[in-house]
């Protein structure tokens, strides 16, 4: 009757030690699980850290060549409003130049007319003081004063002509020198109009020969003239002149799109980091608290 509950009590022990196995072997197969998580997410943060890293590098250097785009960009402006100061100052300085030697040839016709009638009228002077002089010798009558005043007044004549010929080779002097800075206005203007042509590509000929109030306005409303710089501007996109202000407004456009992509692409690589951080604490919360469970459930076991 003995050895019959013996032989009874065995298969329950039994059946109790598989379960515990079974229990030990779940946990196992839990924590393995866990584990290998913790090692997939580990990587994930890994490869996420070293990619944000990368991409902050990249942000820095985008931000600094949007910086140098930028800059090259306000220098630019600042070029294209000298060059047309130099436009609107060389027009009005050509056109008084023009307006000045119109007045000094005038003033030159002006003191030919006066030397004219001068030199007539010193002959005419002359003429009378030799007559004079030819009656004196048969008159002796005739006053001595009135000889003087002749003589006196034939001179003065003959220095005036002297005079108004000096001052009319000072007038040709003063013309030469304005027909020379003539020419070198008309040059720098020319240039000055070709520099701005080659750096916009705009085409000023059609307001060369209007009045200088018509030129000033115009010309300043190219200086308020700018290119719309959209930030989101497609890198693929080709200027539609071929000139240095939109090929420089163009880089810069570029350069802003591609700071601001590769910013965009270091901010979402960031949320990835801190998502997969996350994930990666809580996967390894839960592989600590498996371990845990594992561990007191064999040490239950072996006392069991």
């Amino acid at each position: 009757m003995s050895a019959l509950k013996i032989i009874n009590r065995y298969p329950g022990k039994y059946g109790v030690t598989e379960k515990k196995k079974e229990e030990l072997d779940s946990l196992t197969n839990q924590v393995l699980y866990a584990q290998d998580e913790v090692e997939q997410l580990q990587a994930i943060v890994t490869s996420l850290t070293e990619k944000s890293s990368k991409l902050v590098t990249l942000v820095q250097v985008e931000e600094t060549n949007k910086a140098t785009a930028l800059s090259n960009k306000e220098l630019l402006d600042q070029i294209v409003d000298n060059v047309i100061d130099l436009l609107v100052n060389s027009k009005i300085t050509f056109d008084e130049i023009i307006s000045s030697d119109k007045k000094i040839k005038k003033v030159a016709r002006g003191i030919d007319d006066v030397m004219n009638k001068l030199i007539y009228s010193a002959e005419v002077v002359n003429k009378l003081s030799n007559l004079i002089i030819r009656k004196k010798a048969q008159n002796p009558l005739i006053s001595d004063e009135l000889v003087a005043m002749v003589n006196t007044a034939g001179t003065d004549a003959n220095n005036a002509v002297a005079l108004t010929l000096t001052a009319l080779n000072s007038v040709f002097a003063s013309q030469a020198t304005t027909i020379e800075s003539e020419g070198t206005m008309s040059l720098e203007l020319l240039q000055a109009i070709r520099l701005y042509e080659f750096i916009t590509s705009e085409d000023l000929v059609s307001i060369m020969n209007e009045d200088r109030t018509i030129f000033i306005a115009k010309i300043q409303s190219y200086k308020r003239k700018k290119l719309i710089i959209v930030e989101e501007i497609s890198i693929n996109v080709e200027p539609e002149k071929d000139n240095i202000k939109e090929l420089i407004y163009m880089a810069y456009g570029r350069a802003s799109f591609r700071y601001t992509q590769t910013l965009k692409a270091s901010k979402n690589a960031l949320d990835q980091l801190s998502e997969a951080e996350l994930k990666l604490s809580k996967a390894t919360i839960k592989l600590n608290s498996l371990q845990s469970g594992l561990a007191a459930a064999n040490a239950a076991a072996l006392a069991s």
